[in-house]
């Protein structure tokens, strides 16, 4: 059995989601169990410890070459299906199912917008930075800015960034830390992982797609920003022009585990033609 990489399960922990819907979401998966939420709880205290400015710059300057791997997109999310995402229980279908559902409901959304099609299939890609070696704390999870104070609504946030060493440098530790106000966040350096590492990869690949599947990409797992409306001090005009795209993008990244599966097989030549469109051939991971 293949298990594959699925939501990340603190969505139920965040202080602005709804009781009653996390309670929908265990008719499928239970999530309020205690061995899952130590096992969350352990991966954010490990993240929320070691994501530092080093750490970040560290990180850009190990996958700026893009050297890990030669693959085209749908080798990608084939190579994903034998990723298990510690975030998640047990799943029986491939991770690729995932993809394409999430790419087949922005399809059926917003037929007009092939490129945005394209953003559901691309979007979790950037976990192949997991079967390169990086620690699970290092590739999932909520993202959120380093070199300034966490804000209220990033997950565990009064009970997991006791010992990151930059809370304790008064050049991080305040509201702005190292930032100027409205600096927009093309100037923040994010927590590293799969949201970054893939929006780097797209850059480095050009890959021809619009400015608003970028943010997708780079600030999906970006819950604080986009669903808990913190950071607005480090935000741009454009930054919040282009928030209502990355919510959006954030209703179809939903996981059920549906037994109405997509046809992979069917699906993959019109996948194929936008990869061809947008992002062709043989890429650098």
């Amino acid at each position: 059995m293949k298990v594959a990489v699925g939501p990340d399960p603190s969505l139920v922990y965040r202080p602005e989601v709804d009781p009653e819907a996390a309670k929908d979401q265990g008719s499928f998966r239970n999530y309020t169990s205690g061995p899952l939420l130590d096992r969350v709880f352990a991966t954010y205290k490990l993240m929320h410890t070691h994501q530092t400015v080093d750490f970040v710059r560290r990180k850009h300057a190990q996958f700026s070459s893009f050297s890990y791997k030669r693959m085209t997109i749908l080798e990608a999310v084939d190579m994903l299906d034998g990723l298990v995402d510690e975030s998640d229980p047990d799943v029986d279908f491939p991770n690729s199912f995932h993809a394409f559902q999430t790419a087949e409901g922005i399809r059926q959304a917003h037929p007009d917008k092939d490129w945005f099609h394209l953003v559901g299939l691309l979007h979790d890609l950037g976990k192949v930075l997991a079967l390169a070696g990086e620690p699970q704390w290092a590739v999932v999870g909520d993202t959120f800015p380093v070199g300034c104070l966490p804000q209220a609504s990033v997950v565990f946030r009064d009970s997991t960034f006791q010992d990151n060493p930059d809370l304790q440098d008064p050049r991080y530790s305040s509201e702005l830390g190292m930032y100027q106000p409205h600096c927009g966040l093309q100037n923040v350096l994010m927590s590293w992982g799969h949201d970054e590492y893939m929006y780097q990869m797209m850059k480095f690949n050009n890959f021809s797609l619009p400015p608003e599947a970028f943010y997708m990409i780079r600030f999906h797992s970006f819950y604080p920003w986009h669903t808990g409306g913190d950071y607005r001090q480090l935000c741009s005009e454009q930054d919040l022009a282009m928030l209502p795209w990355v919510r959006e993008f954030n209703k179809f990244d939903l996981y059920t585990k549906c037994p109405d599966l997509p046809d992979v097989d069917q699906l993959r030549p019109y996948y194929q033609g936008l990869i061809d469109k947008y992002c062709p051939g043989v890429l650098s991971w």
